[in-house]
This record gives structure tokens, sequence and C-alpha cells, in this order.
């Protein structure tokens, strides 16, 4: 009941949020970080699989979403589909290969593989290159509901983000989501006891990557571009920082993760001076490329101080009073 209280009061501030004065933008770049944060987390967290590669993921949906409705007129909800079935039939292809393997050599083949993305989409002629795709039009929702304001983009985003929530707190509280635990856990005792768990494995790894690709769908409408940023290995790394430092294995851990870098990584004014009054972010914006200073120092004070990440620490902190 806590845990729905908490979960319903922040559905509140979001619905409520564009009309406190908080920057439409700004917000739905979070929202699709913390959908990408959470599908990394659905991995990792709940599976015990590190992967590497994971932007591989988010730019693959971005490119296919920005190129469908860019080159081939389609909807935007048709573009979001096409790169959300993309993302996910390439993490089926990956992860055939990736399972094959266990702990750092699964991390290493899945790193191999997103680079060998990187330079498909780097060579590609739909991609332009290092260019990107620029100016991708949000057209209208259904043929209806149109998007070129920030304010009905935003609802459909967080519509579509609590969505996907409430899809991976099925998944994880489901007996399919148990076994992933018990996968984690002990992975030899879970085939003792009769489970198949290279093909749970793949399951996690390819819903994950249908979901990161979701998140880089709809960041492309929120954007309105796609760059070779998201497809380079950093991104990657920047996915995993969200994850350790909000909390590996809760639910709202990632949500927190990915709040809090990307308003640390946001510095470069390419979203709008409001973000600056809102968010309090200007002063990280003031250190330029030395921001990445703040961000090493905070991963460290979480991985010295907050081993399990902030919300982790809170929830084992809660349960020792309980005790």
């Amino acid at each position: 009941m806590q845990r729905k209280a908490l979960y319903s009061l922040l559905l509140l501030a979001l619905i409520a949020a564009p009309f406190a004065g908080v920057y439409p933008l700004f917000v739905m770049k979070v929202l699709c970080f913390a959908l990408f944060a959470a599908a990394f987390n659905l991995l990792i967290g709940y599976t015990g699989l590190l992967s590497f590669g994971h932007a591989m993921f988010l730019a693959t949906a971005g490119y296919l979403t920005g190129f469908g409705i860019q080159s081939l007129n389609l909807s935007p909800e048709l573009g979001v589909l096409a790169g959300t079935v993309a993302a996910t039939l390439l993490g089926l292809v990956v992860g055939i290969f990736a399972i094959r393997r266990q702990g750092i050599y699964f991390a290493m083949v899945t790193l191999a593989l997103a680079q060998m993305v990187y330079f498909v989409y780097l060579q590609a002629p739909f991609t332009h290159g290092e260019d990107g795709l620029q100016g991708v039009a949000r057209g209208k929702l259904f043929g209806v509901v149109g998007l070129d304001s920030d304010l009905a983009l935003y609802y459909v985003v967080l519509v579509i983000m609590v969505l996907a929530f409430l899809l991976i707190v099925r998944i994880v509280h489901s007996p399919f989501g148990q076994v992933l635990v018990a996968i984690k856990e002990n992975e030899p005792r879970a085939v003792s006891l009769g489970y198949d768990t290279d093909r749970f494995k793949l399951l996690a790894f390819v819903l994950s990557a249908g979901l990161a690709g979701l998140a880089g769908s709809l960041k492309v409408l929120v954007l309105g571009f796609e760059t070779l940023s998201d497809a380079y290995w950093t991104m990657s790394g920047l996915v995993i920082l969200m994850t350790l430092v909000g909390g590996m294995g809760t639910l709202f851990g990632p949500l927190l993760g990915a709040a809090l870098i990307v308003s640390l990584e946001d510095r470069l004014g390419d979203i709008g001076n409001g973000i600056a009054s809102v968010t309090g972010v200007g002063w990280f914006r003031s250190l330029g490329e030395s921001v990445t200073i703040v961000t090493g120092i905070i991963f460290i004070a979480c991985v010295l101080a907050f081993r399990r990440g902030i919300v982790g620490e809170i929830v084992a902190r809660v349960k020792t009073l309980r005790a």
C-alpha cells in the first residue's frame, strides 16, 4: 500500500508538472531515459546479465522511427511501432549469440556487437552519418491528435511510460520474473529444478531490448533528431551509471537515477533556458565539460557509501528499522 501511495503521488506530480511551471520537454527527455534505464534494470537487476551494448537498441529504434516518419511518411504511432519492433528483433538476434556466454564474456559479446552496429550506422546512407537525422516531424497521433504541441506530446509520452512501467512491474512480480531472480541468485540451482535458463535469459534480453527500443523511438519524437551518440558505447555506460546510482534490482531506482544523471548531463542548453530556472541545473551548465567530474564524484560516492544505490539503501534501512 505504501508503494502504491508513493507511485500515485509521483504520477499526480507528473500530471501536474506542466501546470506548475516545469518545462515539458525536459521532463519528456527524463521519462525516455527513465524507461531506458528501467529496461536495462530488467536485465541486470533481475536476471543478472550485464550488457555493455544496450545503446544499439536505443539507436536502432531511433533511426528506424526517424527514417520511417521522415522518408516513408509513417504516422508517429506506426513509426514508434516500427522502431520498437526493429529493436526487439535485433535483441533476439544479439541475445541468441550473447547468452551462450556468462559474466564478463557476455558483456564483451554485447559490446562487440554494439560497436559493429555503430559502424553500420556510421556508414549507412539513411542515417546521414555524423550529421544524423534532423528535423523529424511529430505529425498527428492516429491522424487526430497533433503532437506539435509540447503539452500534447507530454501526456502521450507519460501514458506510454506508465503502461511500460506497469508491464515491467507485471513481469517482475510474475512467475516468470521469479525464475529470472532465481537465475540471478543461483543459476545451477535453477537448472537443477528443471528450468531452461537459456530460454528465460533470451526472453528477458528480448523484452529489455524492446523496451529500450520504445524509449529510443519516443526520444526521437520528443527531440526531433537522432545522432550517432545514441549508438556509441558511452550511451551504454550512461545507462549502467543511471541504474547503479538509482538502485539496481529496484523498480524506482532506475527512474531516480535517470532523472539525476540527465539533470547533470544536460548542460549545453539545447532544450531551452527554462530548464535552468525550473530544475536548478544552470550551475552544472556553467561547468561545461567539467560536469563529468561531478558525475564521477557522485558515482564514486554511491559506490563507496551506497553500494545498493540510493533507493536500494533506503529500502535496506527501512527493512532494518522494521526488523
